[in-house]
């Protein structure tokens, strides 16, 4: 339960706090750049989300996710990584849990590969490089839809 004290100065609830007062969402980040995945880490945590798990390939998270599973409210899965891109692991997520809440993590210029993740589940996608108020926005609009 959030008390008034746990509050920080501005009295405004962190975005990774989940509404009901259970807790703060768990992320499972899937991406092979760890400078990326810190980035995500940090940016996530700043705002109370929980960072479940880290993964450095699709295949690596798809067996993250079965295992934590349903304590993980959401994916962030980069697209191109060795083992198992983005896009498999993507399909393997939805066709284990078709309710996953995955948001893709890509380069510019991957707009077709987006389209096609979007098309097989994907809720959202971010754009590197990460743009604090981006990720913190997408991945609140999906947490509360």
């Amino acid at each position: 339960m959030v008390v008034k004290s746990d509050l920080p100065v501005d009295g405004k609830v962190p975005e990774g706090l989940k509404p009901d007062g259970s807790g703060a969402y768990r992320v499972l980040i899937v991406d092979d750049s760890m400078f990326i995945a810190k980035q995500l880490g940090q940016i996530l945590t700043s705002e109370g989300y929980e960072i479940a798990a880290t993964a450095s390939d699709g295949a690596q998270g798809v067996e993250k996710y079965k295992t934590l599973h349903p304590n993980i409210d959401i994916v962030t899965m980069d697209i191109t990584m060795p083992v198992m891109d983005g896009v498999s692991a993507l399909e393997k997520l939805v066709e284990f849990d078709k309710n996953a809440k995955v948001i893709m993590v890509s380069a510019l210029g991957k707009e077709d590969v987006v389209k096609k993740c979007l098309l097989l589940g994907a809720k959202s996608y971010i754009i590197k490089p990460l743009d604090r108020k981006k990720v913190l926005e997408r991945i609140t609009t999906i947490l509360k839809h």
